[in-house]
């Protein structure tokens, strides 16, 4: 099958190229880079280039698990060598010349933390423009060097620290198998492994109604599916059109393996790359053929049994390219479950598993039917063996070996047949999976951990260990800039972070929002119309509730909305306006906890993540992101739409956000929106205030049931200002210290600080990360 990345990766050089002024001239580029010849001012050896990074955290998927943070840094730390790859969730740059990477734990704290005390972390939010809410962890710097690491104690008598796995190999490796985590270790029905709504939404699959599945072909096979249903294998193969991947050709084979279908496609659009390298499609072949899509989809739909259930790797890009929507599918790519979040190839299941060899470098491309016939074969191999019989394949050190004796190839010439000798062996039992750690030790690197130790992580043991924030400090300058791979870890001390405390802060900054996002507009008239007052004030945003206040001589309304935009738009557009037949004042409630509502909203507005950012309101729910996206298409440098969205619902809050690649295309698209209707509704703008993963953190500080307000330690006023001054000098001492530890590092340095999170039986608290590449300038490169 030809793989999206393949095709993703050529836009990308095609577009470089073209902006070069064609492939020659970006080729000619590149070898001055690389020779570092030419003027100064034109060109640059390798050596000075800069990293730097991308993130797609703008929109709701800014929610990191720590199995993602772990592609991150293992990417940073070793390149593509090493079984490192690219992080799904965002892109490094010239990975090859960062300095080195500097990770800064802030022990036990959380989001809620860093928004407690915002204006005192007046470098953290300055400098780092990528924000992420992070999954907490019950002993999150045990788990940060990944699975599966032993602690030898050589290691520790130089200073250096290594960590022990949640599971160690001598308490039996198999519970800590990601597929029995899954699935248990019982063998079940084919409709246990079948993906679910959910899943298939996360996974990029067609679903029936969704706003980017218009005109797709419900293959209308909605029987009821038991452990009896038929099995069917597919793959397609695909070329690069001007419309983007099309089907080139299909294949769909039976349980028994048995071709059923096996079709070269004409593509609708004129072809840019036929992908012949994997696809095995030439221009030549596809000259004769007249089959077109609607005519695979009209076969596939006669083929398939109303029980039916498609098999498939990555089956998603396949229904995608198909235009085709088919409700119960088993994708072996998710099917056999795998550490830190990443799959493995098709090729390396079908000669782990079932010991064939797919996919030969002989072949020009690959073949769909021998990819289908694999995958539909693997699913059955899961299916009757169980996950624990998988499980003990022990895939993840086989694919270790595997790439570890491929690269010894090119040394030895008689290593292939000890390679094949090597493969028929057992495998030893309770193998320990490779592991951050032990990664980073096999590419002589030395891992560097400074901080205070908790006394119940015994896997973390250092020589010497710190005692307090500034003597972590002093340490961090003198031996960071001697390690590749550092993490520093500071903390408050245990009595700011007892779970009493946080209660108590969790209730401040709850009811700190909940004022935030509500105001107070009124004196209306007795009898007004509350539903023209509802018109109105939505016109700012998604409301949340409204209620009357009748307590007062003239009747107020009491407004909450959803997003802190809304409310900061309803003061500034609103206030002194006529509504309802009145003449309104709105306002904010007045409380000590608001009286510098002003100076956050502000700072807010000035955070490096929401430069470049507008809020929009006005829209109409029956406006979908297609719709916005051809609106909008006419403003200079768009970036990204944001649609927020219901978290419980999935509907869209009548509002969005605009993210441009220049802060000046911004400011001259507010002018511009202030101006315009879109089908019949004034639209309203302003700055952004809060993007992606504080947004999604507000709604469900909102949404959350049970109020911590019955935990919160009763004591008198006068101790509660003073511990809580108190606290915030302490967060300005640390916000200082990171600020030192920052200005010290290399450029070309990927820092990461992270709150890690609270999760304990005293309640979840959400982690924080933030991240970025030191560059020229002192600030995150992006």
């Amino acid at each position: 099958m030809a793989r999206a990345a393949c095709v993703n990766g050529y836009k990308r050089r095609a577009g470089t190229a073209e902006k070069a002024g064609g492939w020659q001239a970006a080729r000619k580029r590149r070898k001055a880079e690389e020779s570092g010849s030419g003027s100064s001012s034109s060109s640059c050896g390798p050596e000075e280039k800069s990293s730097h990074l991308s993130a797609a955290l703008f929109g709701e998927d800014c929610e990191i698990s720590r199995e993602q943070l772990y592609e991150l840094l293992k990417f940073a730390a070793l390149g593509k060598g090493h079984n490192a790859t690219q992080p799904s969730w965002c892109h490094i740059y010239h990975q090859s010349h960062l300095a080195g990477v500097v990770v800064i734990v802030l022990h036990e704290m959380s989001q809620l933390h860093f928004y407690k005390f915002y204006l005192q972390f007046k470098h953290l939010r300055k400098v780092f423009r990528h924000k992420f809410i992070l999954k907490p962890s019950t002993n999150f710097l045990a788990s940060l060097y990944g699975e599966g690491a032993n602690p030898k104690p050589q290691e520790a008598a130089q200073g250096l620290t290594s960590t022990s796995s949640e599971c160690t190999p001598e308490s039996s490796d198999l519970p800590c198998d990601p597929i029995i985590q899954k699935y248990g270790e019982k063998k079940q029905g084919l409709t246990s492994y079948m993906l679910t709504l959910e899943e298939q939404k996360k996974n990029g699959y067609p679903i029936k109604g969704s706003p980017g599945c218009k005109g797709y072909v419900d293959t209308e096979c909605h029987q009821q599916r038991t452990d009896s249903s038929p099995l069917f294998g597919l793959d397609c193969e695909m070329c690069l059109t001007a419309k983007g991947n099309e089907v080139t050709r299909v294949s769909l084979v039976d349980a028994q393996g048995q071709c059923l279908l096996n079709e070269l496609v004409r593509p609708e659009s004129t072809v840019v790359n036929y992908c012949t390298r994997f696809s095995g499609v030439t221009k030549k072949m596809l000259l004769p053929v007249r089959t077109r899509l609607p005519d695979i989809q009209t076969k596939l739909k006669k083929m398939l049994p109303h029980d039916a259930v498609l098999v498939g790797h990555s089956l998603n890009a396949d229904l995608q390219a198909l235009e085709m929507i088919h409700p119960s599918v088993i994708d072996t790519s998710l099917l056999f479950a795998r550490n830190e979040g990443r799959r493995f190839k098709l090729k390396f299941l079908a000669k782990a598993v079932l010991g064939k060899e797919i996919q030969s470098e002989q072949k020009v491309g690959h073949d769909p039917a021998e990819d289908a016939r694999a995958a539909l074969e693997l699913a059955q191999f899961f299916i009757e063996q169980g996950p624990a019989k998988v499980a003990e394949l022990n895939l993840e050190m086989l694919l270790m070996t595997e790439k570890q004796a491929e690269a010894s190839q090119k040394k030895a010439a008689f290593q292939p047949r000890r390679w094949r000798v090597q493969k028929q062996l057992k495998q030893p039992p309770h193998l320990p999976k490779p592991c951050f750690l032990d990664c980073l030790q096999v590419a002589g690197q030395k891992p560097l951990l400074l901080g205070k130790q908790e006394r119940e992580s015994p896997g973390l043991c250092q020589s010497n260990p710190s005692t307090s924030n500034k003597q972590i400090l002093q340490r961090a300058l003198e031996d960071v800039p001697l390690s590749s791979f550092s993490i520093i870890q500071f903390s408050l001390d245990p009595e700011y972070i007892a779970s009493p405390l946080v209660a108590e802060l969790c209730e401040k900054v709850r009811s700190k929002l909940t004022d935030m996002l509500t105001i107070y507009a009124g004196p209306f008239e007795e009898g007004f119309c509350l539903k023209s007052v509802k018109k109105e004030f939505g016109r700012c945003g998604p409301i949340q509730s409204l209620t009357v206040v009748t307590e007062t001589y003239q009747p107020y309304v009491c407004i909450q909305y959803e997003v802190l935009e809304a409310a900061q738009l309803a003061v500034e557009s609103l206030d002194g306006a006529e509504v309802a037949g009145s003449c309104i004042k709105v306002q904010r409630p007045v409380s000590a906890a608001m009286l510098d509502c002003d100076v956050l909203i502000k700072e807010l507005e000035l955070d490096v993540e929401n430069e470049g950012v507008i809020y929009v309101a006005g829209l109409k729910k029956s406006l979908t992101e297609t719709d916005l996206q051809e609106e909008f298409s006419q403003l200079k440098d768009l970036e990204t739409l944001f649609l927020p969205k219901d978290l419980q619902s999935g509907k869209h809050r009548k509002c969005c956000f605009l993210k441009f690649q220049k802060s000046e295309s911004a400011v001259d698209a507010l002018e511009l929106i202030k101006r315009w209707t879109v089908k019949g509704s004034k639209l309203r703008s302003r700055n952004a205030l809060a993007s992606g993963h504080l947004w999604r953190w507000i709604w469900q500080m909102n949404h959350s049931k049970g109020k911590q307000g019955g935990c919160i330690l009763h004591k008198k006023m006068e101790q509660l200002s003073v511990s809580e001054q108190d606290l915030r000098k302490k967060v300005k001492k640390l916000d200082h210290h990171i600020k030192k530890l920052y200005r010290s590092l290399q450029d070309n340095t990927l820092c990461v600080v992270l709150f890690p999170g609270v999760n304990s039986m005293h309640g979840s608290q959400s982690g924080l990360g933030l991240m970025g590449i030191k560059a020229d300038g002192g600030r995150s490169a992006c």
